[in-house]
């Protein structure tokens, strides 16, 4: 189960004046999943207006109703987690999304599983937070315990040219819990009454 709590830590990180995102990239896929254009930026070189909304789409998988919307699952063990996205999103994250051609792979692999009736969206982000410390009284002290690296998805479809509309599909990788990072598990975010995208759950999965 997810701690709301620790979401909203984490959320808490995303506004203009102390966004932990540093990277965002992403493609525009037609409705049969073919790429049709992509980009790759750092986030301070965005607009204020363009941060805003990057910070809006990208706080949407964290904020989601805890447990009903974005769910924690756990990536399997041995052989069956080569079969799944842990090792590219693993590779992803420690590049902070500035390979190009592995984000490609990415755009193409989720191309092939994502169902959409519309022309979409994927917005990929990196981030870093440093965890502060936190006494038995719960009050912040100085100092971190640990830095969190993490990426988010959103696959939102485009409500304009080029114009992405409220995200439908994403997760955040790896998972937040007990205010650390957990790389054997995701949180992953569906928005209610969408389709539930089974063929890119066992892809992400492995299953």
């Amino acid at each position: 189960m997810i701690d709301r709590e620790d979401m909203l830590e984490i959320t808490r990180r995303m506004t203009p004046a102390r966004a932990c995102l540093a990277r965002v990239a992403g493609a525009y896929m037609d409705s049969e999943g073919f790429e049709d254009g992509s980009f790759n930026i750092h986030f301070l070189k965005l607009s204020g207006s363009e941060k805003s909304k990057n910070l809006e789409m990208a706080k949407t998988i964290p904020y989601a109703k805890t447990n009903v919307e974005l769910k924690e699952y756990t990536f399997p063990e041995g052989a069956e987690k080569q079969k799944s996205l842990w090792t590219m999103l693993t590779a992803l994250k420690q590049k902070e999304l500035k390979d190009d051609a592995l984000l490609s792979v990415l755009y193409e692999l989720i191309g092939e599983n994502y169902q959409s009736d519309t022309d979409y969206a994927i917005y990929l982000f990196y981030g870093a937070y440093d965890v502060p410390l936190k006494g038995k009284d719960k009050e912040w002290l100085e100092g971190s315990e640990q830095v969190y690296q993490f990426v988010i998805c959103a696959i939102a479809p485009l409500v304009g040219e080029y114009e992405p509309g409220k995200p439908e599909f994403g997760f955040l990788f790896p998972a937040f819990a007990n205010r650390c990072s957990d790389d054997s598990k995701i949180n992953v975010y569906r928005a209610e009454g969408t389709k539930e995208q089974t063929q890119l759950m066992r892809l992400l999965l492995g299953k």
